[in-house]
C-alpha cells in the first residue's frame, strides 16, 4: 500500500509505526491524536514539502523488515 497525503496521521502510523520518526524528522507532530490528513497535519505545523514527506514516509515503509511469515499481511 502506498501511502499518500490524504491519508489520516493516526492510521499510517498505527500501521506502520516506523514512520513517527519520519514526521519527527520533518518537524511534523500529531499531539491531537493525528486526526487529519496528513497534508493538512504537515500544512498546519509549517512542513514546506509534504511531498517529500511523503516520499519519506513510503521509503520508511519500504525498507522496513518484512516478518517472514510468507502471507500477504504488513505485521
Amino acid at each position: 500500500m502506498t501511502i499518500t497525503k490524504d491519508m489520516i496521521v493516526r492510521d499510517v502510523t498505527q500501521k506502520y509505526p516506523q514512520t513517527i520518526s519520519v514526521f519527527g524528522n520533518h518537524k511534523v507532530d500529531f499531539c491531537c491524536g493525528g486526526a487529519h490528513s496528513i497534508a493538512q497535519t504537515a500544512q498546519a505545523r509549517g512542513c514546506a514539502d509534504v511531498d517529500a514527506l511523503v516520499a519519506d514516509l513510503n521509503r520508511a515503509v519500504e525498507q522496513a523488515p518484512k516478518s517472514g511469515c510468507g502471507c500477504s499481511c504488513e505485521h
